[in-house]
């Protein structure tokens, strides 16, 4: 699990460098080797239960939605952000079953979610409806991670909920390094918590 988080470092550090110097090949490679590495760990694990499988199957989409959005075209973005919601989806079938979520924290998550949507919705344009849909799904994710009886899920699920701000930001109201500079170490940390989570399913 440590080489996994290491490997995982070193090569978020080789993108958000290679993105800095505009090296386009080097971006993609460590970029698609970090989050390949999120995966391997769940593999190395050996997952076997519905729980395990279904964080599997959502870190792998997760990387096929991290390869979609190498690139700024809005159909990628699109297809992209299509990826992460199945992915979102496969970790409420794995959370749902163990997952005793608070009515409260449902309340304020549905909040904070309401004000995203209205922060994002006159940047998103025809965007909407897909941006909407994706905060639906990922607030629903939070909150049955939020009600999870592991800790590592927990915080894994709220650093990915994060990230995503990050993303929505760089997408739809200010496009810039920062974001990548402070979303992506959210985003990796969070997914290797929850692969991580697969030893104990």
């Amino acid at each position: 699990m440590t080489l996994a988080w290491l490997a995982c470092a070193a090569l978020l550090a080789l993108h958000l460098a290679a993105e800095r110097r505009g090296v386009a090949w080097l971006r993609a490679a460590g970029k698609l080797g970090a989050s390949a590495s999120f995966v391997a760990l769940a593999v190395s694990l050996r997952p076997h239960d519905r729980f395990g499988l279904a964080v599997l199957a959502a870190l792998a989409l997760s990387l096929l939605g991290d390869a979609l959005l190498l690139s700024a075209r809005k159909p990628a973005f699109l297809a992209g952000l299509v990826a992460f919601l199945l992915a979102h989806v496969a970790y409420v079938v794995a959370l749902a079953p163990a997952s005793r979520p608070s009515p409260a924290a449902l309340a304020a998550i549905l909040a904070v979610t309401a004000g995203v949507v209205r922060w994002l919705w006159p940047h998103a344009g025809e965007l909407r409806v897909p941006v909407v849909a994706y905060a639906a799904v990922i607030a629903a994710m939070l909150w049955l991670a939020l009600g999870f009886p592991a800790g590592a899920v927990r915080v894994g699920a709220a650093l990915f909920w994060l990230s995503d701000l990050t993303v929505a930001r760089d997408r739809f109201v200010r496009e810039g390094f920062a974001n990548r500079l402070v979303g992506l170490p959210l985003y990796y940390a969070g997914q290797l918590l929850l692969a991580g989570a697969v030893q104990a399913s």
